[in-house]
C-alpha cells in the first residue's frame, strides 16, 4: 500500500513537472533533430539565433526565455506559435541556411518560411510578445461599405479582393498571401452584396492599386493557385523603387547593395513618379547590383549636408556606395536617356571614385598641358596636384550597430 502511494505521489510530481515545463520552460532549443518538424507544424516560430560566446546573446537569453513563457501563456494551443532558439556554433548548418551574419539575429518563420524582415525592435519580453500578437492578427481589413475605398491612405499600396463569401478557396489563398505580405501592402476584402458592383456574379476578383500612380491592375491568373497569386502580389507589393526611412534603413543597408537615391521634398510626388518611371524604363536590369530608393530630404538632411546640399536644392540624385557618396551633377540630365545608367556604370568601373580623387579621366583626343613639375593640368582631365576626397557614406552608419550585435564576416559560417 505504501509503495502504491509513493508511486502515485511520484507520478503526480512528474505530471506537475511536465505541466510546469510546458508553461514555464523558456524558449524551445532547436537543433537538426527537431527544427524542420517544429517550423512545419506551427503557424509561427520566432527564433533567436545566438552564440554562447557572444555577450549580446548572453544579455538577451533570460529575456528570450521570459518571452517564451509569456507567449505560451497567451497562445497555449498546439500548432499556433513557438518561441525557439538555435545555438549557431552547435547548429552551423541551420545558421548557414538562414544566412546568419550577426548575433543575436531574431527571425520569424511563418508556415515554415522565413519572413523577409527580421525583428529589429525593442528587446524586452513585452515588446517581443506584442510583436507576436501583431503577427497573429488577421491581415485583412473587411470592407463594410464601398464608401471606405476613397479614404485609403494615399501612400499605401493596396490589394483588393472581392468575393461572394469567406468560405471560397480563393479567399483562403488571398488570406494566406496577405499574411506573408501584410508589411508591404494593405489587404482589403469585401463580400456579397457589399461589393456586388465590383465583380461579376460568382466570380472572384483580385486587384492592385499602386501608391504613386493610383492605377488599378487586375489579377488575370487562377485565383485558386497560391503560387500564382503570391508571385503576382509580391511583384507589386515589394516595388523596384522603395522608400528609405529610419525604420527600414538598417534592413536596407544590410542587403549590402549600393543605393541610388532620389532625395525629394516631403510633398513632392511628381519627382517620385518621374524617378520611378526612369528606373522601370531604363534600369530594371541593374536591380541585382543596386537598391533604388527615395528619401525625404528633410528627414535625411544629414546626407544632404555631406553632399554640400540642403532642402532648397531638392530634388537631387546621388549614389551611396557605403564608402562614399556621389552626387549626380545635373538633376535635369538624369532623365536624358542613358545618363543615369552611365552614372551607375561609372560607379561599378571605379570611375566615380577615381575622378573624385584625381579629377576627370583624360580625354585622349586632346594634348595635355603640363605644369613645371610635369603634372598634367588640362581641364579635360588629368591628374591634380592635390587629390580630392568624395563625401563619406552616411548610410553605412545606419547599418547594424556593433553596440547591439556581434557582427560576423560573411564567410565565417
Amino acid at each position: 500500500m505504501l509503495n502504491l502511494r509513493l508511486f502515485q505521489s511520484a507520478l503526480c510530481l512528474l505530471m506537475l513537472a511536465a505541466q510546469f515545463s510546458r508553461t514555464h520552460g523558456g524558449a524551445v532549443q532547436l537543433d537538426n533533430s527537431n527544427f524542420d518538424t517544429t517550423i512545419g507544424n506551427n503557424e509561427l516560430v520566432f527564433i533567436n539565433f545566438y552564440a554562447d560566446w557572444c555577450r549580446f546573446s548572453n544579455i538577451l537569453a533570460p529575456t528570450w526565455d521570459e518571452t517564451a513563457d509569456k507567449v505560451r501563456e497567451f497562445f497555449p494551443d498546439d500548432g499556433r506559435v513557438v518561441v525557439g532558439k538555435v545555438d549557431c556554433d552547435a547548429e552551423s548548418s541551420i545558421a548557414s541556411r538562414f544566412h546568419i551574419t550577426k548575433y543575436p539575429t531574431l527571425k520569424l518563420l511563418r508556415n515554415g518560411q522565413a519572413t523577409k524582415r527580421e525583428y529589429r525592435g525593442q528587446r524586452s519580453a513585452d515588446a517581443f510578445a506584442s510583436y507576436v500578437k501583431e503577427q497573429l492578427e488577421d491581415p485583412i481589413k473587411i470592407i463594410d461599405s464601398l464608401d471606405e475605398l476613397p479614404k485609403l491612405e494615399d501612400t499605401k499600396r493596396v490589394v483588393f479582393g472581392y468575393f461572394e463569401h469567406k468560405e471560397l478557396p480563393e479567399y483562403e489563398v488571398f488570406r494566406k498571401v496577405a499574411t506573408n505580405l501584410k508589411d508591404d501592402c494593405q489587404f482589403l476584402a469585401g463580400f456579397g452584396e457589399t461589393v456586388r458592383s465590383m465583380h461579376p456574379p460568382g466570380e472572384s476578383i483580385i486587384a492592385f492599386k499602386a501608391s504613386i500612380t493610383k492605377e488599378d491592375e487586375a489579377f488575370t491568373g487562377n485565383a485558386n493557385q497560391y503560387d500564382e497569386v503570391s508571385i503576382w502580389a509580391t511583384e507589386r507589393c515589394i516595388p523596384l523603387v522603395r522608400e528609405i526611412t529610419f525604420k527600414n534603413a538598417e534592413e536596407l543597408t544590410e542587403e549590402g547593395l549600393p543605393f541610388l537615391i532620389l532625395f525629394h521634398a516631403p510633398d513632392d510626388t511628381e519627382n517620385i513618379k518621374k524617378f520611378t518611371q526612369l528606373v522601370h524604363s531604363e534600369l530594371t536590369d541593374q536591380k541585382q547590383n543596386v537598391n533604388f530608393l527615395t528619401a525625404d530630404g528633410v528627414q535625411f538632411a544629414h546626407p544632404l549636408h555631406h553632399l554640400g546640399k540642403s532642402k532648397k536644392d531638392l530634388p537631387i540624385i546621388a549614389i551611396d556606395s557605403f564608402r562614399h557618396m556621389y552626387l549626380f551633377p545635373d538633376y535635369k540630365e538624369a532623365y536624358v536617356e542613358g545618363k543615369t545608367k552611365a552614372f551607375l556604370q561609372d560607379l561599378y568601373s571605379g570611375k566615380l571614385h577615381r575622378e573624385f580623387h584625381y579629377g576627370p579621366d583624360p580625354d585622349t583626343t586632346k594634348e595635355p598641358l603640363q605644369n613645371g613639375n610635369g603634372i598634367d593640368i588640362t581641364q579635360n582631365g588629368v591628374k591634380k596636384d592635390r587629390p580630392t576626397t568624395p563625401p563619406e557614406s552616411t548610410f553605412k552608419k545606419l547599418a547594424p550597430s556593433k553596440n547591439r550585435y556581434t557582427l560576423l564576416d560573411r564567410d565565417e559560417l
